[in-house]
């Protein structure tokens, strides 16, 4: 397990957010009492959406427990919850994050060993979430939040334009091959393909690390020289900015995951390389215009074999929360195997949350109805490669983030140059010669504690 440093500038950066920001809510007195609020932080996926309207079966369960709902978008949520769990500001009782914060907070004490409440809890069964998510979770081999979902990335086209432009993929499709077919598709009416633009280090650097790590590069060499003008690196940054400027959506420098989605759910664009979570929408006969219609490839490659990247999002408890054992009785309802069968028979098997437990892919109405996903999701996940993520030696983990502390700010930085270049603001060399120089400092910390 590499070490993860606490950054003092988190910190005072997540100080000054935190007092601009949060208005807060702590729970209210201790588990048993009534009335007893716990306040939860989370994205707004549609997931998780899913997830506040079946709430009301547990509160009627739990009648001694409120639940109060803070949603908010991706880039909201990383800097609201941050700030509160990184100064103990104990807002919320639970908070949404992912494997790249969950193991470092756990470093830093920030978080409760949820190990300790999956094992003493009879039925929930810990053992059966997808190894490379339990330990992607976990630190010193103890889970510090627990997943509702994980995901991988894929490729989404639509079949049926592809089958009248006849154009057929590779079994492992190329970039070259997606690049060739968003021209062929692409037209006055329809976009040829969607990919993010937004910054963050979670929106438009996600799908675009891949894409990087595929081409042969990477952020820092061995000695955590920053390796951001490399050619290999300006080769992918080139092709996937020039990709997404000539075939890609309107508005692609803001657009992000939940714009992609609504512009394939909707028919306006022929493909859309994003995280595997997406066929919650897609798949949807209330809300989509393309069920059925949607074909599912894995991740893009170049170089490097197996591109898809590694990700949860996850539900963990503050050290700072009042109310952990009625927090935990929440995060192990909405996480439980039987929560899954609940979204399937309550809401639709399309709308399961997908990728957490391994149980959930032998479930027979699962299986029929994520016939097309599924089995490739799956494989996805459990074949993704954070510990080598790129072609050459890095110091580092993480296939669509790096996972050190300094990334949040770092990613967010260099995604802001690099989206600048999508919306025609400065040339791709102008920007990584940008994000050279904030990698720079960050390297230059490590290499100083050699």
């Amino acid at each position: 397990m590499k070490k993860h440093r606490k950054p003092a500038t988190m910190l005072v950066a997540g100080a000054g957010v935190l007092s601009l920001a949060l208005s807060g809510c702590a729970g209210a007195g201790s588990l048993g009492a009534s009335d007893q609020t716990i306040t939860i932080a989370m994205v707004s996926n549609s997931q998780m959406q899913d997830a506040q309207k079946l709430a009301s079966q547990f509160e009627e369960e739990n009648p001694d427990i409120d639940l109060k709902f803070v949603t908010l978008s991706e880039n909201q949520a990383r800097a609201k919850i941050t700030a509160s769990t990184a100064t103990g500001g104990g807002e919320f009782d639970v908070v949404m994050i992912s494997n790249y914060e969950t193991p470092q907070w756990a470093q830093y004490g920030w978080l409760k060993n949820l190990s300790e409440y999956a094992q003493a809890t009879e039925g929930y069964d810990e053992a059966d979430f997808i190894p490379t998510l339990r330990e992607s979770l976990s630190y010193d081999g103890s889970m510090y939040s627990v997943p509702f979902y994980g995901e991988s990335s894929f490729l989404m086209y639509r079949k049926d334009l592809f089958d009248q432009a006849g154009i057929t993929l590779s079994e492992k499709p190329t970039w070259a091959e997606v690049a060739a077919a968003a021209k062929q598709l692409d037209s006055e009416d329809m976009a040829g393909i969607c990919l993010r633009g937004k910054p963050g280090w979670g929106e438009l650097l996600a799908p675009l690390d891949t894409v990087i790590n595929t081409f042969g590069g990477r952020w820092f060499d061995e000695d955590w020289n920053a390796q951001l003008t490399s050619p290999e690196v300006e080769r992918a940054v080139q092709f996937y900015v020039d990709l997404v400027r000539e075939y890609g959506e309107p508005g692609a420098a803001t657009s992000g995951f939940g714009e992609c989605a609504t512009q394939l759910s909707q028919g306006q664009v022929a493909m859309w390389y994003d995280s595997t979570s997406a066929v919650s929408t897609l798949e949807d006969p209330s809300s989509s215009a393309v069920v059925g219609k949607i074909g599912y490839a894995p991740a893009p490659i170049e170089v490097k074999d197996n591109s898809g990247w590694l990700y949860s999002w996850a539900l963990g408890i503050p050290e700072s929360s009042e109310n952990p054992d009625a927090a935990w009785k929440f995060i192990s309802w909405m996480t439980d195997k039987q929560y899954i069968r609940t979204v399937g028979e309550d809401l639709g098997w399309e709308r399961v949350p997908p990728g957490s437990r391994l149980s959930t892919y032998e479930i027979p109405e699962y299986k029929e109805a994520s016939a097309a996903y599924g089995p490739l999701t799956l494989d996805a996940i459990e074949n993704a490669t954070p510990e080598a993520p790129t072609v050459q030696p890095v110091p580092y983990t993480g296939v669509q983030f790096l996972a050190i502390p300094e990334f949040q700010d770092l990613g967010t930085r260099v995604s802001q140059q690099i989206s600048a270049a999508i919306a025609g603001q400065q040339t791709v060399p102008e920007a990584l010669a940008q994000a050279q120089q904030y990698a720079e400092v960050v390297g230059a910390t490590y290499r100083e504690e050699r």
